[in-house]
C-alpha cells in the first residue's frame, strides 16, 4: 500500500518538476497524470496478464481517495469562506460570468453536436 502512494507522489512530484523546470503551462499534476498513465501503458505492454489496474496495490490506493474524494475538497471550501470580502465585492461579477459561460458552452455544445449530427447523418 506505502509502496502505490509512493507511486503516486512520484509521479506527481516528477510532474511538478517538469512543469516549474522546463516553464510548461501545464499544471504538475496533469503532467504527473499523464506519466503514470504512460507508466501502466508500458507495463501493460511488457507484462499483459497484470494489465488490470484492479490488481495492483494502486488500484487500491485510487479506490481509496476516491471513496474519500470529498475531504479533499474541504480545504478549498475553507479557502472560500475565508475570502468572503473578495466574493462580496466581486460576487455580481462572478455569477455573471459563470452564468455566462455556463450558457455560451451549452449554446456551442448544442451547435456542434447539431453539425455533426448533420455531417454524419446519412440516409439511404
Amino acid at each position: 500500500m506505502l509502496h502505490a502512494i509512493l507511486i503516486l507522489l512520484g509521479c506527481q512530484l516528477l510532474g511538478e518538476v517538469l512543469a516549474r523546470g522546463l516553464g510548461l503551462p501545464v499544471p504538475g499534476p496533469v503532467i504527473g497524470m499523464a506519466l503514470l498513465f504512460a507508466a501502466l501503458q508500458l507495463r501493460a505492454r511488457l507484462t499483459p496478464e497484470a494489465a488490470e489496474i484492479g490488481t495492483l496495490p494502486l488500484g487500491a490506493v485510487a479506490a481509496f481517495l476516491l471513496a474519500n474524494l470529498s475531504l479533499l475538497f474541504v480545504p478549498a471550501g475553507t479557502g472560500i469562506i475565508r475570502q468572503t470580502a473578495v466574493l462580496t465585492a466581486h460576487g455580481p461579477g462572478l455569477v455573471i460570468a459563470l452564468v455566462g459561460s455556463t450558457a455560451l458552452t451549452l449554446i456551442v455544445t448544442a451547435l456542434v453536436f447539431v453539425a455533426v449530427a448533420r455531417r454524419t447523418d446519412r440516409k439511404p
